[in-house]
């Protein structure tokens, strides 16, 4: 990715903790991990979730288009390993840190694809299944929703995924052309 310190050095403004090039080859989107979401809140209430996201195979094919990527990081420090709190910091900092740097991204690479963590948080209520998503090129799906083994996908990559007791990361990443 020829701006790629550009892109890093924006997405660090922005907030994140730390952020890799990622090779998009190394996505695996699996079923084991999407049968987990059926027991999700948001399972069938999206177009960001299963069953509105396409089946597996369309999720592989979707990511398959894609020759670049960024793995986005969010660590947060815990007191404790019931820190509930700044678990949910974190996690707000996150989605927000991430929305921000998707709206810049999309100015960049407007074809980009956005996979953050949970799904998409773009509109309130989500039109799901009645009508098309409003906003489509700012639909956020999540890394489960497409199958994805977070940590494996950190590990492909050589990016760590645990910092350490203490500590709590979460992992978006954005796939480009």
């Amino acid at each position: 990715m020829e701006n790629f310190e550009e892109i890093k050095n924006k997405a660090l403004e922005i907030g994140f903790t730390r952020v890799f090039e990622m090779d998009v080859s190394t996505i695996v989107c699996r079923e084991e991990v999407r049968a987990d979401c059926a027991r999700c809140r948001a399972y069938d209430t999206s177009w960001a979730c299963p069953p509105g996201c396409g089946t597996i195979e369309e999720c592989q094919e979707r990511i398959n288009k894609y020759s670049h990527g960024l793995l986005l990081q969010t660590t947060a420090e815990l007191e404790d390993q019931f820190d509930v709190d700044s678990m949910m910091q974190a996690a707000a900092d996150h989605g927000r840190n991430f929305a921000a740097f998707s709206d810049y991204i999309k100015s960049v690479y407007p074809g980009c694809m956005l996979i953050g963590t949970g799904g998409c948080h773009r509109c309130r209520k989500c039109t799901y299944p009645d009508e098309p998503c409003r906003f489509p090129d700012k639909l956020t799906h999540s890394m489960e929703a497409n199958g994805m083994v977070v940590s494996d996908v950190c590990t492909a990559n050589d990016v760590k995924y645990y910092y350490g007791p203490g500590t709590l990361t979460y992992v978006a990443c954005v796939l480009i052309d």
